[in-house]
């Protein structure tokens, strides 16, 4: 009971996102996520929660199960499933515990091992710990990019409806 206690206390003091990120880090991460969109066929989505909502931390799962269940609920949220080519990554950062999650949708499951997405993690979550959010966030769109653009690539010609905000959104 102390820990789920002690975690709403952390999960709803962290700074917000919006506070974290200022608006010129907004703007050159969407660009960003544009930009990596010329590239491939799929659509990248960056979601920066500064914590879980309070019914996700009255739950007695780990807090790696919580960040998991709330990655796909916001995958869902945002759409990131309702792509034409089914290949669209959500990018889930959950600044009070500085901790990401990617969630990649079906046609991205079938092509990329699972083994590929904990490197970029795994660099991601120091970039947290050093507080580099930025240069972390800018490294993941960069990484998940290059995934695409390997098992997604735009043809000569081939033209990229953007289906979905390139705009991280931030709450």
């Amino acid at each position: 009971m102390w820990l789920r206690i002690r975690r709403l206390f952390k999960h709803r003091w962290t700074e917000d996102a919006d506070r974290t990120m200022s608006a010129a880090v907004v703007a050159r991460l969407q660009s960003r996520i544009a930009a990596s969109e010329t590239r491939h066929s799929g659509e990248i989505r960056l979601c920066v929660e500064a914590g879980l909502p309070n019914s996700y931390l009255l739950r007695p799962d780990s807090t790696s199960a919580l960040l998991r269940q709330r990655a796909l609920a916001q995958f869902g949220r945002l759409r990131v499933w309702d792509t034409e080519h089914n290949n669209g990554v959500l990018i889930y950062l959950c600044l009070a515990e500085r901790a990401i999650e990617l969630v990649a949708d079906r046609a991205v499951d079938r092509l990329v091992p699972t083994t590929q997405w904990p490197d970029l993690v795994h660099h991601l979550a120091n970039a947290l710990r050093a507080g580099q959010y930025e240069q972390g966030l800018t490294q993941a769109v960069d990484a998940v990019c290059a995934v695409l653009a390997q098992h997604f690539p735009l043809q000569p010609g081939q033209a990229n409806p953007n289906e979905l905000p390139d705009t991280p959104v931030l709450s």
